[in-house]
This record gives C-alpha cells, structure tokens and sequence, in this order.
C-alpha cells in the first residue's frame, strides 16, 4: 500500500510530530511505501521515506501556514502517492484523511509573552486556524477525520455535525519500552546531581509548554500548602515571570528549571508525581508517558487524560486550583505505598496505548480507505 502523510513538521521536538515520526516509521515496518511531504523530516536515514519538502518560512505564523498552506497543496498535487492523510487544516484539495491533534474552534492558545505586538500576533494566528479549519474541514466532503481522542472526536462533532458520520478516533500511541520504569535509571541520576536537587525530598514533575493555559502557575502555588514537594519544571515559556511567582510564595527554592528537554524520560525517573492542571488538552501526551513510567498522576480531567485516570485507582483527577492539587500531594507525601500502588496501576493502564496499536489502527484506517 502507498500512503502520504502531509504535516509542517515530522519528527522534531513535539508530542505531533514524534506521533506522526512513529506512524511513518511503523508504516514502513509493515513493509507500505510513504512519501512525507513537509517543511522538515527528521527520520533516521535508512528509513526508506520518500522525502517531499516543502520550502518556506516558519516564522511568523500569519505568513507561513497561508504560505505552506498553498505549497503544501501544490506539492500535494503533484506527488501524492496511494492514501493521503494530511495532519489538520493544512492543505486545500481532496485528501482522504485529516488527522486532528487539536480543535482550534476549542482551544485557543495562550501567548508565552506578554509584550502588546506579541499578544496581537497570537490573536491573528488564531482567527486564522479556526477560519482555515472551517474551510477546509467543510471542503473535504468525503475525508474521514482522525481525533487523538474520544473527547476531541465529540468537540468536533459539536462544532462540525455534518462531518459527525467521518469522524473516527485513534488513540496517540506511547513508547511502553522506552518509557518503562527504571529505563532511565542511569541518565536520572546524572540529572538530578546536574539540577542539584536533594535527596529524599519528594519531587513533582510539571512537563510542557504553554504555561498558562497547562496550570504552571497553580502547580506553583500548590507548593506553597505542599511544603514537603519540589517541583521541576520542564518545557519553555515565560520564564521570568513564573520565578517572580515562587519568588513572591517563598517557595523559589523549591522549584527547579530544565528547559525544553529532548530526552524527558529521566525526568519521569525522578518524578515522586507527574503534575497537570491544564485547562484544555487534546490528549496530553506526556501524561501517558508519565504513566506508562509508573508515576502516579495528579491532573485536571480533560481530554485524554480522563480516558486514562480513573481517579483513586491509578491517579487523581483534579480542578485545576492550588488546593486540591496541595491536597493530592500532601496525601500521595504522607503515603510510599499509595504512590507505589497508583503508579503500578498507571503503567498497567498505559500499556493499552503503545505505538504498535497505534500504527495498526492506522494500518486498518488505510485499507479501509485505500478500498474504498
């Protein structure tokens, strides 16, 4: 079978795009023929991809989606091979699936800074996400449309009820190998001597970007109820302003920086708890990740992760406010075995979601489509 899979970006840093890595990969594995095309491809060399770039900017976003939205669609046009899905609103013409990471109709997106020019920009970008997933979506009269998750799947169906009949869900997929506990033993231990982080204080651990939106701030504020936690932080964002907020709680000693981090696995290695409160989610990768390393999980029931924690049995599901946050620390802090017992239950969850289920329900989508 032939399949091509557009997408701005294939295999960088990013929840998407090491999905979408892993899809082609594992494609390739069940011995089908792929042709990416995209802005960048980073796939090991022997992959046996056929690589189809397309040039362009990528900053500022007002100029390059309109910009890969018409070169994507040309180059689309004349090298599409087989099935083709494209990953969201990205490209006019016939394909024969939209894979869906994330309903702009829904979730907007929080600007990282805060000058006045940067703020207008976030704006514009999302005025043209939601027209451009109305005209496209609209236009792919017989596309079936691949939601991450059940939650995703029934928001689309909402905004969009003539597309409710095309609308499927496939799970993303997590690496249960890599992350596994005690994987990252090794690396773990190197990191937490380089953050100077204490032994025998407990440690959660608050992993992504848009801070804002994600709940860094009540995470933050959590500790200052929860005194016996640190928190670590990793993914980029405004920096500045959130050591302003510890600095303020007197709880700037406690919170410790990464930065965005390729290889997050050692991060869940050190992690007493993984910490989400976030207001929207699609499906909230690092969750899973989080859970299929045996860490139990303190989050906000959106979607994903409601699909994944049953609350009391393998993690908390929580508003996203200081206090019940604090309150499902101090509980998890003042009892090994319950956090032993959520987290074992965690990992037994996230077993259901590996990246071989994941590619295979692809695999069936494809027939299906390539038949029809």
């Amino acid at each position: 079978m032939q399949v091509t899979i557009v997408a701005h970006d294939v295999g960088s840093v990013g929840g998407m795009e090491r999905q979408l890595a892993e899809l082609v990969l594992g494609l390739r594995r069940r011995g089908h023929a792929v042709t990416v095309i995209a802005r960048t491809c980073a796939l090991p060399a022997d992959a046996g991809v056929e690589f189809r770039r397309v040039r362009g900017p990528r900053r500022p976003f007002i100029v390059a989606y309109p910009w890969f939205m018409l070169a994507g669609s040309l180059a689309l046009w004349r090298w599409r091979r087989g099935v083709v899905q494209a990953t969201g609103a990205i490209v006019l013409g016939r394909v024969d699936a939209i894979a869906v990471h994330y309903l702009h109709q829904v979730g907007g997106v929080t600007p990282s800074r805060s000058t006045t020019l940067f703020r207008a920009h976030v704006k514009a970008a999302g005025v043209f996400k939601r027209v451009a997933e109305r005209v496209c979506f609209r236009a792919s009269r017989t596309a079936t449309f691949v939601c991450v998750s059940e939650g995703l799947a029934a928001e689309l169906r909402e905004h969009f009820p003539a597309l409710a009949a095309r609308v499927v869900t496939i799970h993303n997929g997590v690496d249960t190998d890599a992350f596994a506990p005690g994987a990252g033993r090794a690396r773990a231990a190197a990191l937490r001597a380089r953050l100077g982080l204490a032994e025998g204080r407990l440690l959660a651990v608050f992993v992504g970007g848009e801070w804002e939106r994600k709940g860094l701030r009540a995470a933050i504020e959590a500790l200052a109820a929860a005194r016996e936690w640190d928190l670590l932080v990793v993914g980029a964002g405004d920096q500045r302003r959130y050591r302003e907020l510890a600095r303020a709680l007197g709880v700037d000693d406690a919170v410790h920086w990464l930065g965005v981090a390729r290889d997050v696995q050692p991060v869940y290695e050190l992690a007493d708890a993984f910490v989400l409160p976030s207001r929207y989610e699609t499906f909230s990768l690092v969750t899973f990740e989080a859970a299929a390393c045996g860490v139990p999980i303190v989050a906000s029931a959106v979607n994903g992760v409601r699909e994944l924690i049953d609350d009391g049995e393998n993690g908390f599901l929580v508003v996203p406010e200081p206090q019940a946050i604090a309150a499902c620390l101090q509980r998890l802090g003042a009892d090994p075995q319950l956090r032993a017992r959520i987290g074992a239950a965690a990992r037994r969850t996230a077993l259901a979601y590996s990246w071989t289920e994941m590619v295979a329900a692809h695999e069936r989508l494809y027939v299906q489509l390539a038949g029809g």
